[in-house]
């Protein structure tokens, strides 16, 4: 955490993290020096045309911004003809979850491991023409905004007026008032905390900009993936009772007696702070809804562990591994691990893969036929299969 770092304007990840993280804005030109992207124009529309890829259509008429009925978002997928039949400006392309298709991706993602790896989200890529955007709002978790091939104009504003553009389809801000405003070129970075109202806006044709976004789930829906896992692993499914029931001359009021049973069945809810790690790490590593593994080819024990010692395993683009006081956690899920492979499988955390030179380790032994599970499942690959 010493290091100065390039991508954070010569900061350390401490420095940045006092002085900037979830506080204030900060322009980092250069952040990658040479980063033109990672794919191209039309690698991304056709990418948008897989069924299993979140992606979005924005556009809006210049004429009608300040109105609802100025924008139109489409959902993907997508056909060719969709992106033939736009129009020349005005509209932009928006793909999530990029760092589950592309290693080079989840590798830029890696860039920004001094931030937990529960917190990161995903890489999302933009495509604009001149003039496209998605119009000036907030978003309420952090994001660093690296430019890609083309410049796009970004204003922000630290504005209290969070007033929307009624019946958008869109939180489309309808009084945005710029306070700062730069043009980011290729390698340019922008960090914004939340809640900084901002707006970027595409300078020339062939504009890509790659968003690093971080999870920040909202406190009611961490109480209620809470309360949910407490039930199902503490509390029976009783139905309420009330053996001692008085006859009421008032049957339409809820009494103190009811609310003193129902009390009593969710004290028998215990919890306990320690139980909020293994929750945490089961929550934040669950994959998104459109995620799907494809099992790989089975491989007997004998033969995984002769290709590991050759290759080395990596994890598949879309898993996610969290551990907590030596617990594992893979895809949401609790696995049983040998508490003496915890260093290897800190590395594979960290790292996403386990190079050839471990898996030869006497080390690695143990952790053999958890690997072969997980190799089964297709939460890991064989290095050599890896593309």
């Amino acid at each position: 955490m010493q290091q100065a770092l390039t991508l954070l304007n010569g900061l350390t990840p401490a420095e940045f993290m006092a002085e900037y993280w979830q506080k204030k804005p900060l322009l980092i030109r250069g952040a990658m020096p040479g980063f033109q992207g990672l794919l191209d124009p039309a690698e991304l529309a056709g990418i948008a045309c897989d069924s299993d890829v979140p992606a979005r259509l924005i556009q809006f008429d210049p004429d009608r911004a300040q109105h609802g009925d100025g924008w139109k978002v489409r959902q993907g997928p997508f056909e060719d003809d969709d992106f033939t039949a736009l129009p020349a400006q005005h509209w932009t392309l928006l793909v999530q979850g990029m760092n589950h298709l592309l290693p080079e991706a989840q590798a830029l993602l890696s860039q920004f491991n001094f931030i937990p790896t529960a917190r990161l989200d995903d890489v999302m890529v933009s495509y604009a023409p001149t003039g496209g955007g998605v119009g000036p709002h907030i978003d309420s978790y952090d994001v660093f905004l690296l430019q890609g091939a083309g410049k796009r104009r970004w204003r922000i504003s630290q504005q209290t007026d969070l007033r929307l553009i009624p019946d958008a389809p869109l939180r489309i801000l309808s009084h945005f008032v710029s306070e700062q405003e730069w043009v980011l070129e290729p390698g340019d970075m922008l960090y914004l905390p939340p809640n900084v109202a901002h707006w970027g806006v595409a300078e020339d044709d062939d504009c890509m900009t790659y968003s690093i976004g971080f999870r920040a789930p909202a406190a009611r829906e961490l109480a209620v993936e809470f309360l949910e896992a407490c039930r199902q692993d503490s509390l029976p499914d009783e139905l309420y009772r009330d053996p001692q029931l008085q006859p009421v001359a008032d049957a339409a009021a809820v009494d103190a007696d009811m609310v003193g049973n129902v009390a009593a069945m969710l004290r028998r809810l215990p919890w306990q702070t320690e139980q909020l790690g293994p929750f945490l790490a089961k929550y934040f590593s669950e994959p998104k809804a459109y995620v799907v593994f494809s099992p790989n080819r089975k491989l007997s024990l004998d033969k995984f562990t002769q290709r590991v010692a050759q290759h080395g395993v990596v994890m598949d683009l879309q898993t996610q591994m969290l551990h907590w006081q030596g617990q594992y956690f893979i895809n949401g899920e609790a696995v049983a691990a040998p508490v003496e492979g915890a260093s290897l499988l800190n590395v594979l955390a960290n790292q996403r893969q386990l190079a050839a030179t471990l898996c030869q380790a006497p080390t690695v032994t143990c952790l053999l036929p958890w690997l072969h599970d997980m190799y089964l499942s297709g939460y890991v690959h064989l290095a050599e299969n890896a593309a």
